[in-house]
């Protein structure tokens, strides 16, 4: 049952979403009635958060189970000895799911409150604590250890440092505070840390700041399934070609096990000798802003991965147009250099959860397209004959999924779609005048095929682990992945 409102969005904008969720052939294959119903399911399910908390195991440094068993231990400590469980993906070996309790319709509201940004309120619904940055308002006498409500400003609204505030704001549970009112807006700018600490909140979810860091790396579901679509293999060169912050492309290096090595063995006169060599991949990251790339090294570093080569540069001007012999293996790079692309595209985001207000023009929403296009020019011309490529977004627009396929497919003759493995989302969307058979090997993460819904500890103990894996793999981001092979030599 929802808690929150349906995302608010500007008028333009959810009149351009409707129509596109709403087109000819879907309202031909459902129904008026239905096309609609589902739209608005999904709106309403874009401002709750997700079924569970997806982390991935970085299985160069640990095995799963140990992961796992490390993690239980972490959790008892968060949820004061409360037992949640964490289920191993059967199609993802890599990543565990811990399913979110909530919403938690009992907590009593404090007098003293605290108003936080949308996207520090988004972050606490999943998990975490309030850090100072994201804190807008506070109460005129509000103390350190203090127990105050925590409320969302979803539409940015709510002045720095006022001392009330009866704007739209939204509900996000308990906490106490760490600083004073006076040390929080004192200006100082090492003041960087919590401000309140979580210990109510609406939605019970694990929180991961600096938990177990070598180890895991907290990835929506979809984001993990990418990875897995493109099948990295040992020994291959690799792009990332809109990298940051790094989360897939330290997935890629995981997968290829960053380096591997294998042994030659030989003959010299009558003896046998075994040589161990090292074959090793190369993974390469493009950002085109510095503090981001900054962060992909970091993130290599810490799952100590030594595979991956991070720069900062603007994936469009990522193919080098002379014949020169490449630079050091810099970008620019020559045409057919790599074995397969990841093109996990710049979007219009409009598939993140939780999402309560998106202030958005239709001119911001739908100016995406033609990037995506340009990069996806380049990450043709830059993958090998019989290389493979996997365009993804996080949104929900035809317009950057399945129309993207439609405009791919008519423009590189030497693309062919391919199915996916595994195939955990839904089929792509109609509207595109993609073929039903092409619809199949196109993977959609639509949240709106089930009810949003209440979760608590005695539900857990009773469900099923199939049905909870259904639940995850269905209640997740709204997220697209299309998966091509170049057939031939552009």
């Amino acid at each position: 049952m929802s808690i929150f409102p349906k995302i608010s969005l500007r008028l333009e904008v959810e009149k351009y979403l409707k129509e596109g969720f709403m087109n000819k052939e879907v309202v031909s294959a459902l129904g008026k009635q239905e096309a609609e119903r589902r739209f608005e399911t999904l709106l309403n399910h874009l401002s709750h958060p997700p079924s569970f908390t997806t982390v991935r195991v970085n299985t160069h440094l640990a095995s799963v189970q140990h992961v796992k068993n490390l993690l239980l231990d972490e959790l008892r400590k968060q949820f004061n000895g409360l037992s949640v469980p964490i289920l191993q993906h059967p199609d993802l070996q890599d990543v565990l799911l811990i399913p979110i309790i909530g919403p938690r319709r009992n907590i009593k509201k404090q007098q003293c409150e605290a108003v936080v940004g949308a996207q520090c309120g988004n972050a606490v619904l999943r998990g975490a604590h309030v850090y100072v940055p994201g804190i807008v308002s506070a109460s005129k006498f509000m103390k350190a250890g203090d127990v105050i409500s925590v409320y969302s400003d979803i539409k940015g609204k709510c002045k720095k440092g006022a001392k009330e505030f009866d704007g739209t704001k939204v509900f996000l549970g308990n906490g106490i505070s760490e600083l004073s009112r006076k040390e929080i807006f004192n200006g100082l700018p090492e003041l960087k840390g919590i401000g309140i600490r979580m210990t109510e909140p609406i939605y019970l979810s694990p929180s991961f700041d600096n938990v177990l860091p070598n180890y895991l790396f907290l990835q929506n579901l979809p984001s993990a399934v990418v990875t897995h679509v493109l099948d990295p293999q040992p020994g291959e060169k690799i792009l990332d070609l809109c990298a940051a912050p790094g989360g897939k492309t330290t997935h890629i290096a995981a997968l290829m096990r960053d380096q591997v090595p294998y042994t030659h063995r030989h003959t010299c006169g009558n003896t046998s000798i075994t040589s161990v060599s090292g074959l090793k991949g190369e993974v390469i990251a493009l950002d085109k802003i510095s503090n981001k790339v900054e962060k992909i090294k970091q993130n290599a570093l810490l799952l100590g991965l030594n595979s991956i080569k991070a720069f900062c540069f603007d994936g469009t001007k990522a193919l080098k147009l002379d014949m020169v012999k490449d630079a050091e293996g810099k970008p620019p790079f020559l045409r057919e250099s790599f074995d397969r692309i990841l093109l996990d595209a710049p979007c219009s985001g409009m598939g993140q959860r939780p999402n309560m207000a998106c202030s958005w023009t239709l001119k911001e929403v739908t100016s995406y397209q033609p990037l995506q296009r340009k990069l996806f020019t380049v990450a043709v011309e830059l993958l090998k004959p019989g290389g493979v490529l996997v365009y993804s977004t996080c949104t929900i627009t035809l317009a950057e999924n399945e129309e993207q396929v439609a405009w791919a497919l008519a423009t590189f003759p030497c693309l062919q779609l391919q199915p996916q493995e595994p195939q955990i989302g839904g089929e792509g969307m109609m509207g595109a005048g993609l073929s039903s058979e092409q619809l199949k090997q196109l993977q959609r993460f639509d949240p709106s095929v089930v009810p949003v819904r209440d979760t608590d500890i005695a539900s857990l103990g009773d469900a099923r682990i199939e049905d909870m894996i259904w639940l995850a793999n269905k209640d997740c981001i709204g997220f697209f992945i299309a998966k091509f092979i170049k057939c031939k030599s552009t």
